[in-house]
């Protein structure tokens, strides 16, 4: 059973790193250097775990009364299992238990149709990110 847990200690800390890690850096080839930045200090970071295994992992900031979803990961071992689902979740309670009017990320587009089936519409044109099309995606509270 997937578990997802906001961040609250220096163990589930690395443990986001370590998926952000495996999945941006050695899957998708980001450069090392670009992968953590300046928000990693300030960001609320969540962590997914199978039991005790770390299998997932995102970052969430306020940007202008939104939750921006960043870095939001799965091993390619738990996709399609619900891990991804779990992570967004947790972070748009979050999002909304402060005050949030809603969420906005910058999708992979390999990843769009993911954040579609979560409620989220494409609200740019295509760019590029770390060498990869991306799409601005924003999602509004009901």
């Amino acid at each position: 059973m997937i578990t997802v847990f906001q961040v609250q200690d220096d163990k589930q800390q690395q443990d986001a790193y370590h998926v952000r890690f495996q999945v941006f850096v050695h899957e998708q080839n980001v450069p090392e250097e670009m992968e953590m930045d300046e928000y990693d200090e300030t960001g609320y970071h969540f962590t997914a775990y199978d039991d005790h295994l770390p299998v997932g992992a995102g970052r969430l900031r306020f940007v202008d009364n939104v939750g921006k979803a960043e870095r939001v990961c799965v091993l390619s071992s738990y996709r399609s299992t619900g891990t991804g689902r779990a992570i967004m979740e947790k972070m748009e309670q979050t999002a909304k238990n402060n005050g949030a009017s809603g969420m906005k990320l910058n999708a992979q587009i390999s990843a769009a149709d993911f954040y579609k089936k979560l409620g989220y519409t494409v609200t740019s044109g295509e760019f590029y990110d770390a060498g990869m099309p991306h799409v601005e995606m924003k999602k509004t509270w009901t």
